[in-house]
Order: structure tokens, then sequence, then C-alpha cells
């Protein structure tokens, strides 16, 4: 009895490792390319059920649920956030096939019509409208600073985050997304 005991408490730790090797198999974040910068891997945590604005409707993330995302958190006076938002713009054109959504919450104060205002300067078309009105969703989710990215998988769960700018239309970023927020088979 005893030697069967001993044997189940050394395999435990091997049942463990076997168990993280098939969870990185299925999401591969360990690995990103220099062009994402200060990325940090996922907590693994929900998504916060906080509400942010589309239009003039409230969503949370979870209304999402099903698709993987990339959630950039700026604001038109942050200096860095302008200058990776064409970036993310063409990020959102070549991943939205694959089931990747970029969501852009912005916290300024003035809203909807400031950000239209500096799409339409930027050339901005292929990024939704969106509010986090005082900061809700950045608190949630403990962002640092602007601008901070946090991916989330299919399941609204966090693969990880980028705190500050990123090279997000890098080939090796793309490719890097796609299997890091690949649909589990």
């Amino acid at each position: 009895m005893l030697a069967r005991v001993l044997r189940s408490l050394a395999a435990a730790p091997l049942l463990m490792i076997a168990l993280a090797g098939a969870t990185a198999a299925e999401t591969d974040c360990s690995k990103p390319p220099a062009e994402l910068g200060r990325f940090e891997g996922g907590s693994g945590k929900e998504a916060p059920a906080t509400p942010f604005l589309v239009g003039d409707s409230e969503r949370t993330l979870a209304d999402f649920r099903g698709k993987a995302l990339v959630v950039n958190l700026w604001a038109t006076w942050c200096a860095p956030c302008v200058t990776e938002m064409p970036a993310l713009n063409r990020l959102s054109e070549a991943v939205a096939a694959d089931g990747i959504a970029v969501l852009p919450l912005s916290a300024d104060r003035e809203g909807a019509p400031i950000i239209e205002k500096f799409y339409a300067l930027n050339g901005i078309g292929h990024l939704p409208v969106m509010v986090d009105r005082m900061g809700k969703v950045a608190r949630a989710l403990a962002v640092p600073g602007l601008p901070t990215t946090v991916l989330y998988d299919r399941e609204g769960r966090e693969a990880g985050r980028v705190v500050g700018t990123a090279e997000w239309d890098a080939p090796e970023a793309v490719r890097f997304l796609r299997a890091c927020l690949a649909s589990p088979a």
C-alpha cells in the first residue's frame, strides 16, 4: 500500500508537466516575437464584465465570446497610442477572417466624436469606435498605463498582454497572434 502511494506521488509531477505541455500545444503564447515589445504571459483570468460603449449601446467583452480578442486600451491624446493605431487597423483587417477581433477601447472623455474624427484623419477604417467610459475597463484589467493590449482566447480567458507599443502588423506578430489565440481543437 505504501509503495503504491509513493509511486502515485512520484508520478504526480510528471502528470502535471504533461498537462502543462498539452495546454501549451493548444495555444502557444510562450514565445512572443520581439515585435510585440513588453509581452507578458496571460493570467488565464476571465474577461471582466465591465461595460463599455459601442455607439449608443453598452457592451462587455463577454458579448464577443467565441472570437479571440486583441483589446487595446488607448486614447487620442496618448502619443504612443496614436503611433500604433495604423498597425492595429492593418492587424484587424489581416486577422478578421481568422475569428480574431481587434477592439480598441478609448479612454477619451469626449467620446465617440473625437475618435471618429481621429479615424477619419488617419485613414482608420477597420476598427470599431469604442469608448471605455471613466476608464472602468482599464481599472478592471489593472492596466498600468496606455497603451496596453490584452489578448483573450475564444473562451474569454486572458492569454497575454503587451504593456506599451508593439508592431501589431509585423508578419511575425500576426503569425504569433494566430498561433497564440488559435481555437483549441
